[in-house]
């Protein structure tokens, strides 16, 4: 696989990715899900772009970073730690982004997720709650038969916590990346 992709073929991906996953983002901030029409028609348009660009080889970097973006959070949606939107959507960003960016956005977003969720609980003065709620998710990674449960998981803390919709960071660090590869930094080729 890893197609050579045309500098035009990432100008366009800088034009439908940001508008893309800056919507996907505004939905997720106002009803915490990401819409499956939008991550569907992401993915569909990263597949037929990397396709037209790059023939069978982006079909195959189209799907490898589809599955790349999808298998780095099907374990953490799995745990009921985040929704499937978020899921798809990452994998939808891989469609477009090859598996090596689509790794490098995913990393990216979940440091930033990361930071924003500290940030998040410095700022609502939570910080016995965010304590307890950290000790329920030691001990639900702790036991096979609550990892996989919904005891510890994002619906269960309900009105004790602010709940980070994850498309954000997903959208940052994925833009990020994205920005990084239309600039041509060498770290990401």
């Amino acid at each position: 696989m890893n197609a050579i992709l045309p500098e035009n073929y990432w100008l366009l991906a800088a034009v439908v990715v940001p508008v893309g996953t800056i919507y996907a983002s505004v939905i997720d901030y106002r009803e915490r899900r990401v819409p499956n029409w939008l991550n569907g028609l992401l993915a569909t348009l990263g597949i037929i772009a990397q396709c037209a660009y790059a023939g069978w080889g982006g079909l195959g970097d189209a799907l490898c970073g589809l599955a790349v973006g999808f298998g780095m959070l099907i374990v953490p949606w799995a745990m009921n730690g985040m929704g499937a939107g978020d899921v798809k959507l990452m994998a939808a960003i891989g469609a477009w982004f090859g598996p090596w960016l689509a790794f490098l956005g995913c990393a990216t977003g979940m440091a930033i997720g990361a930071v924003m969720g500290i940030v998040l609980i410095l700022l609502s003065g939570r910080f016995a709650q965010a304590r307890a709620n950290l000790g329920i998710i030691v001990t639900k990674f702790a036991r096979m038969d609550t990892a996989f449960s919904d005891f510890g998981s994002t619906k269960s803390f309900g009105a004790s916590t602010t709940l980070l919709p994850y498309g954000i960071p997903l959208t940052i660090g994925s833009l990020a990346i994205l920005g990084g590869r239309v600039l041509e930094w060498a770290v990401l080729l």
